[in-house]
């Protein structure tokens, strides 16, 4: 049996030196998400508006260049400083796509689990699979 396209997903993990409190807020907080949520380098997220609430939008701008591509989501479970879930909305995804947080205290910080769920082919799987660990990174450097 072959796997269809929306069994597709990825799992990003990082290790952040910051409180679980800090690193989940960042995900809310719209200077914070201008400043980390970049898939790749010369990107930049020039307009970010956010409502941080279960139903509640987020709708970010993704611009490399002259290219602007427009991202967002709907709010679907927010725990502090637990779990952060959802749904994701660009020019690459499909119906269904769902990005979940976790986030759990350790020694050096906080670990982070990124899952994203639902691609429509495996070469967006893996752009996100880039685009998620780059922008872990920038959120660790800004953080």
């Amino acid at each position: 049996m072959t796997q269809t396209t929306t069994d597709l997903s990825l799992q990003v993990e990082r290790t952040i030196a910051a409180p679980p409190e800090a690193v989940f807020d960042a995900w809310l907080n719209p200077e914070m998400l201008m400043r980390f949520m970049c898939p790749g380098p010369g990107m930049t997220t020039p307009k970010v508006e956010v409502s941080p609430k279960v139903g509640g939008r987020f709708d970010l701008i993704m611009k490399k260049d002259e290219d602007e591509m427009l991202h967002g989501g709907v709010y679907q479970e927010i725990d502090r400083p637990n779990r952060l879930v959802f749904s994701w909305e660009s020019p690459f995804s499909i119906e269904g796509s769902q990005v979940t947080l976790e986030f759990r205290e350790v020694t050096e910080g906080t670990h982070v689990t990124l899952t994203h769920i639902r691609f429509p082919n495996e070469e967006s799987r893996d752009n996100h699979q880039g685009g998620w660990t780059h922008i872990l990174g920038v959120l660790a450097d800004t953080l």
